[in-house]
This record gives C-alpha cells, sequence and structure tokens, in this order.
C-alpha cells in the first residue's frame, strides 16, 4: 500500500537525518573529531516522498534542508530528543538555533540550525546556505522552502525555515488539495458540468476563445520547443467584456474543464483594503499560492482595480494607482492564463487594455441566440403547452443567458409543485416579468 511505502521512506529519512545531527552534536560538545555524512538510500522507489527526491534530484545540502524544515510536520518533538541525548539536564544551546511557534512546543529549525549541521563553525560553508536560502536559488524561485521575515536588526538566518504547506501534502499524502477561500486567499474554485455545445455565443466571440485554448495547449511548446521565450512574456492576459450574464464565468469555467487547468474566481472586494499596503500584501499572497501552478486566474467585476485611474489629488489616489501598478507587474509576470471580467469596455484604462493579448466581447444574445438558448436549457422532462411560440418569446424578451436559465429555473420548480398544470405562454410571460422586475429593468 503506498502510504505505508511513503512511511517507511519518510521513516528512513528522519534516520538519516537524525545520524547527520547526531554526528555534528558529537563534534560540537567534543565527543568526536569527525563523521562521514553518507547518502540518503531509499527502500521503496515508487512512494511520493521517492518520486518528489527523484524528480527534483538535490544536493546533499538541499535534501538536509528539506527534512529539517519537515521534521515538525511528522515527528513534533524531533529536534527535542536529540538535544535531550546530549543535554540531558538541558541549558541554553544558541549555536542550534531554533524558536518556539505559537501553538507548536517543539523547536521549530531556523536559518541558524541548517548552518549549524551543515557548516558548524566554517564560514566559507555557513555563506553557502545562506546563498541556498537567498531568492535566486530553485527553493525560493519556486516556492518551495525560504526563511521566514524576521524583524529588522534582527539575523537574517534566525527566521524559521517555511516548507511550502502544498509540498508538505505532496511529501505526506501524495497530493496537495485545492486551496479553500480565505482572507489568505481571497479567491473560489469554480468549476462547471455544462459543455461547449451548452455555450451559445456569436461565432467571432467563439473564434477568439478557440485561440486562448490554442494558446493554453500549445504555450510549453511555443516557449521551449520554438525558442520563444526569451522574445514573448510567458503568461497571457484577455479581457472579457458584457453585460452580466452573457457567458463571461461559463467561458472562463469551460476553458478550464476543456484544457485540464483549475479555474479560480479572485473576489476584488476582499483584495482592495482601505489601508495603505495592505491590498499589495493581499496580491501578493495570492500570486505566490498560484506561481507555477498553471491555474487560471479569473479577476471577476474588474473594474474595481482596473478603471480609468484617477488624477493625484492626495495619497490615497497615489496609492490607489501604485496598487494598480503592481497587480499589473504580477499579472505580467504569471505564466499562466489571467481573465479580467468587466460590464463595459470603456470602463478598463486602456493603458491597461494594451497589456491584453485579446480582448473579447460578450454581447447579449440576439434573437435566435435566445431562442437556441432557451431550448438547450429547457429540461425534456417539462411539460408544456405546444402553442407556445419560443421563436416569438425569444423575439420578443431580450434576455441573457443567465437571465433564461433563471427563468426556466422558476418554471421547473413550479412545474414540480404542479405536474398536472403543463407550462402556458401566460405563466411563462409571468415568469420572465418577475425576472424583468428583479433586475430592476421597466417591462
Amino acid at each position: 500500500m503506498i502510504v505505508s511505502e511513503n512511511a517507511i521512506d519518510l521513516e528512513q529519512a528522519f534516520g538519516w537525518l537524525k545520524e547527520i545531527i547526531t554526528g555534528c552534536l558529537q563534534i560540537h560538545f567534543g565527543q568526536a573529531e569527525g563523521f562521514e555524512m553518507s547518502a540518503l538510500n531509499l527502500h521503496v522507489k515508487n512512494s511520493w516522498f521517492a518520486q518528489f527526491i527523484v524528480s527534483r534530484n538535490p544536493r546533499f545540502e538541499e535534501l538536509v534542508l528539506l527534512m529539517l524544515a519537515i521534521a515538525p510536520h511528522i515527528q513534533p518533538v524531533f529536534f527535542n530528543q536529540i538535544i535531550a541525548e546530549h543535554l540531558p539536564e538541558g541549558g541554553d544551546f544558541p549555536e542550534f538555533g531554533g524558536v518556539k511557534g505559537t501553538n507548536h512546543r517543539g523547536i521549530l529549525p531556523t536559518g541558524e540550525t541548517a548552518q549549524f549541521i551543515l557548516a558548524g563553525n566554517d564560514i566559507e560553508k555557513r555563506l553557502e546556505v545562506q546563498r541556498i536560502l537567498g531568492s535566486e536559488h530553485w527553493f525560493m524561485k519556486e516556492h518551495i522552502l525560504w526563511l521566514e521575515s524576521v524583524r529588522e536588526g534582527e539575523p537574517t538566518m534566525s527566521g524559521r525555515l517555511i516548507l511550502n504547506p502544498e509540498v508538505v501534502e505532496e511529501l505526506t499524502l501524495g497530493s496537495v488539495s485545492k486551496p479553500r477561500f480565505s482572507m489568505d486567499f481571497p479567491a473560489e474554485y469554480i468549476e462547471t458540468e455544462m459543455e461547449w455545445d451548452d455555450l451559445v455565443l456569436p461565432s467571432a466571440t467563439l473564434q477568439q476563445i478557440r485561440e486562448i485554448e490554442n494558446w493554453i495547449t500549445h504555450n510549453d511548446t511555443l516557449l521551449h520547443e520554438w525558442g520563444m521565450k526569451k522574445r514573448i512574456k510567458p503568461g497571457y492576459r484577455a479581457l472579457f467584456y458584457g453585460p452580466p450574464g452573457t457567458g463571461k464565468t461559463l467561458t472562463a469555467s469551460l476553458l478550464g474543464k476543456q484544457t485540464g487547468k483549475d479555474v479560480f474566481r479572485i473576489d476584488l472586494s476582499r483584495v482592495v483594503s482601505k489601508y495603505i499596503g495592505e491590498t499589495e500584501k493581499n496580491l501578493s499572497r495570492l500570486f505566490d499560492k498560484a506561481e507555477n501552478k498553471n491555474w487560471i486566474l479569473f479577476f471577476d467585476e474588474a473594474d474595481a482595480l482596473f478603471g480609468k485611474r484617477t488624477e493625484i489629488h492626495d495619497a490615497h489616489d497615489k496609492y490607489a494607482n501604485q496598487e494598480v501598478a503592481y497587480l499589473l507587474q504580477r499579472i505580467e509576470s504569471y505564466n499562466g492564463l489571467v481573465i479580467l471580467a468587466s460590464n463595459r469596455r470603456s470602463n478598463i484604462d486602456e493603458a491597461f487594455a494594451r497589456r491584453f493579448q485579446t480582448i473579447i466581447q460578450f454581447p447579449m444574445p440576439k434573437a435566435d441566440e435566445r431562442h437556441k438558448i432557451w431550448i438547450k436549457t429547457l429540461p425534456h422532462q417539462m411539460k408544456f403547452e405546444t402553442d407556445i411560440d419560443w421563436q416569438k418569446i425569444a423575439i420578443r424578451f431580450e434576455l441573457s443567458g443567465a437571465g433564461i436559465l433563471n427563468v426556466v429555473h422558476y418554471c421547473a420548480v413550479e412545474s414540480l409543485a404542479n405536474p398536472d398544470e403543463p407550462l402556458n405562454t401566460k405563466w411563462l410571460e409571468n415568469a420572465i416579468i418577475r425576472e424583468f422586475i428583479k433586475d430592476g429593468k421597466v417591462v
């Protein structure tokens, strides 16, 4: 069973790490002059832990750092027990580093812990450990492992070793769960059971959507095999604009479904903050989480942040424009698909519009399109009078696709509640009028 196989390899790795730490402590306390740091040999080659190691191929020092960082997640008192063997009466041991957490009772390793184990008092080696934990190493670039920021004036290496929670899941459970909507991740995973055939849009709009699908499918080949990586930015940015209910969100969901990408809708009301600097922090957490995931990020009602920039009259106007500039920078550096949705094309500043590879209009459906939507949306189990002229209904009432769905939903529930009364024209028109009134439209 793969769970037990993974546990065997993790136990083997912790035994290996303990030997290394014990050897370092023996040297430190004068109990030995040296020891041989052996390589880690895993017993089960197809465990989740082994697969991660094989795919990343870390050097000895990098593997030690990974094991130091994951130890508290699996064996909370791992470091405490090893130190207690050499300091049975307790006592301060600042050379080892490590801190206590808010909830965690054991030792949490820091950069100083890594330096003590991998370098001892060798300054050159200690600087090498610092380099590995720097911003240019693949640990940081791929958001795998990094040092926690410390207060100004304190040594950088006194920060905790932070292992990405998703890496912890991958190494222990073999999969990564989708992030939940929260203050730290103000985005909602969206999906649909509908198919492309259920989407009714003008042919020109559908053609442009197919172009986005082609980009998702062939982008890796274009960048790497065709050598375009040095000439073009890695991601793709699209603007969807049109009235509410015309299919913008559904299209984003279908693009994800068709190409096997997760789609997350960003709630900009949870991102934008009235406090200076907080919006950038919220955006930073969001994009850091999404980096290298190939997610589709869907910014609904993007006007809230991407509207026309204001003239600078006070500090708040200045910082508002800085927030937009920061978001543009993060969007342009994101290596996946970003979709912004707006009700009106004119609401988006022209300077922002130039950053999009494609701008796609989602117009209100015309009469023939509305007729297709009616026919596709009606449940075949619903009973209705044969004299209902759906073509005339489509011509007479200008509804969006979402509006038609709302009307059908209402009629279907009423039909189930009154199975002996088939839907008739009057009943249908009353339901449509209800939808118009709900949207504040004059009938």
